[in-house]
């Protein structure tokens, strides 16, 4: 009897550190971009990485934009006394912030600037590494902002001078758009893949605010109206040979607003004027009065308001469950999402990703 007890105790030891070892490979990513203030509260032990957003250029160099930054990016990094395994990540850029990077990384000198800068701030700070946030090259992102066919190649050897620069101390990860013309046409995924430790592919805003018909910003699936979506996006990365253990979803803690939507299939794929973004703490009392539908084909939930024709798309506890389940299904990196302080501090969104990981 105390032999199988013995080989019982043996075999749930091996189990229990197999399924550790599985939740550590698992990432969860949070971006943030609040101040300093919020940062003691943040829940760093369900976190694998925090990206603090955004650093820019100034010059060819990367810089944090004030004192206030660089105090949060601190109180980020001393959240490592609660969370050791934490990293921290500084990121360049966002939807607007990289009007400067199609003519800065066109060279090679500058490039090798801009990777030197951010070697010093990574070491000054005591942060862990890199994710770029480039929206886009090649093609449009930002409207003014530059873009030209060069940017493939460039990017490229922005990256390959980064890791030179930083060496496997440092991680280097980006943020790409989650829709096909990014995936087909941005990025030479063959060579800038093997520089990485992971891409975040942004599976959400896949209907933007310039979009003058109502969807689904960030659906798990594609369905006969909507080909843009999470799988879409992940499995037209794996056809084209990224692997499956760098790939991260995306998720929203945001929802997105259209007005002037007539009353029609409860508002979806309608015509409509974007109206805003509503964080997730603020749904209450924001969507009074809506009724919630659900997507069985495209896994994903939207609002309508009738009296109001007011439509909105989002992520939610059940779809954002589903998304982590699919990442770990699909052997995946992990999950990330935009944004840390959208959430609820209780019950919320990351809760929702961190109890399906529990099961």
């Amino acid at each position: 009897m105390a032999k199988y007890l013995t080989l019982f105790i043996l075999a749930s030891s091996l189990v229990s550190s197999f399924s550790t070892q599985a939740q550590d490979d698992f990432k969860v990513i949070a971006y943030y971009s609040a101040g300093p203030e919020l940062v003691a509260k943040l829940p760093a032990t369900k976190l694998s990485h925090i990206i603090f957003s955004f650093c820019h250029l100034k010059g060819n160099q990367l810089t944090v934009d004030n004192v206030r930054d660089s105090s949060t990016i601190r109180k980020l990094v001393a959240l490592k006394s609660v969370n050791p395994k934490l990293k921290v990540m500084i990121s360049l850029g966002g939807w607007s912030g990289c009007e400067l990077c199609s003519e800065v990384f066109s060279t090679s000198a500058a490039r090798a600037e801009f990777s030197k800068s951010v070697l010093a701030l990574n070491t000054y700070f005591g942060t862990d590494g890199l994710d770029l946030d480039w929206e886009y090259p090649t093609i449009e992102g930002f409207p003014g902002h530059p873009f030209k066919p060069e940017d493939k190649a460039n990017f490229t050897a922005l990256c390959q001078s980064l890791r030179t620069t930083l060496g496997e101390k440092y991680e280097l990860s980006f943020a790409a758009g989650g829709f096909q013309k990014f995936i087909d046409e941005s990025v030479d995924w063959d060579a800038v893949m093997p520089l990485l430790d992971r891409v975040n592919v942004m599976t959400y805003d896949l209907v933007g605010g310039y979009a003058t018909v109502t969807g689904h910003h960030t659906p798990l699936y594609a369905n006969s109206k909507q080909k843009e979506s999470t799988d879409n996006a992940i499995q037209s990365l794996i056809k084209l040979g990224v692997p499956r253990n760098k790939l991260v979803v995306g998720g929203a803690f945001y929802a997105r607003v259209w007005e002037d939507v007539a009353d029609i299939d409860n508002g979806l794929y309608q015509s409509g004027k974007f109206k805003q973004a509503v964080d997730y703490r603020d749904w209450n009392p924001y969507f009074d009065g809506f009724e919630v539908f659900w997507d069985k084909t495209s896994q994903a939930p939207y609002r309508y308001h009738r009296a109001k024709k007011l439509f909105a798309t989002h992520d939610d506890e059940r779809s954002l469950a589903l998304k982590t389940q699919y990442a770990v299904d699909q052997k995946l990196n992990g999950v990330m999402f935009w944004e840390l302080s959208l959430d609820k501090p209780k019950d919320g969104l990351l809760d929702a990703i961190c109890n399906t990981l529990a099961r």
